[in-house]
């Protein structure tokens, strides 16, 4: 089994989210794992979060299951049912379809880590809940606009 240098890897930092919602996430640092790996089903990326830092802005998949591991550190889920710290060790899963908007803060001092994985399908609607935006995504291009499609501000 091939083992990925992970600190050979180029780390993606902030958000492609547009105008003012990229710096609502914060210090957030990415790494890609499964596409060094080869893998096309599903990806995998390692999540460093600072002090503060969003995972992203809450959101659901209509097509695509995301699952998650927290590897260091204590993240808050945020979700339609309230918070939960998780810890290391802790998972959670959101399957496609399940409206429930969901993402990870870092409410401590520290760094926070965690691994998701989850489904690519080509095509891909994903909704914001707390803000009026969707994504949509066709071959690999991301259209953010508000949930009845017309332009963002």
């Amino acid at each position: 089994m091939p083992k990925i240098d992970i600190a050979s890897l180029p780390v993606k930092t902030g958000s492609g989210y547009p105008g003012h919602r990229a710096a609502m996430v914060g210090d957030r640092r990415q790494v890609a794992l499964g596409d060094p790996g080869g893998l096309t089903q599903f990806g995998a990326n390692l999540v460093t979060l600072g002090p503060g830092a969003l995972s992203s802005l809450r959101h659901w998949h209509e097509q695509q299951d995301e699952f998650l591991v927290v590897t260091a550190g204590v993240c808050t889920l945020i979700d339609d049912h309230g918070e939960t710290e998780l810890r290391p060790g802790d998972c959670a899963a959101f399957p496609a379809g399940d409206a429930n908007g969901h993402h990870l803060v870092n409410n401590t001092d520290a760094d926070a880590s965690f691994v998701v994985v989850g489904t690519r399908t080509p095509n891909e609607v994903g909704y914001y809940s707390d803000e009026d935006m969707m994504v949509t995504v066709e071959g690999g291009t991301f259209n953010f606009t508000r949930k009845d499609g017309s332009a963002l501000e």
